[in-house]
């Protein structure tokens, strides 16, 4: 990882700091999601289309813990 915060090993002191995995998460987020939409919305029973949703959540799940302490730290005025 590029930034100082992400060099911990700890984990909860790397969710909502890291402005690299916050952008990542949500270009996949963007991309994933349409992707999905369009290659697989008519045959969501197919394995494909369900190991991309559970990627595609897995994205989007990450990006909205991150959103979630980063606002908590910044209403605390933790950082």
């Amino acid at each position: 990882m590029s930034c100082d915060d992400c060099q911990d090993s700890i984990f909860k002191q790397k969710i909502g700091r890291c402005k690299t995995c916050m952008w990542q998460l949500t270009v996949l987020s963007l991309l994933g999601w349409p992707l999905w939409w369009y290659l697989f919305s008519d045959d969501i029973s197919s394995v494909e289309s369900i190991a991309m949703m559970f990627f595609c959540g897995a994205f989007t799940g990450l990006l909205s813990i991150h959103l979630l302490v980063l606002g908590y730290r910044k209403l605390n005025h933790l950082e």
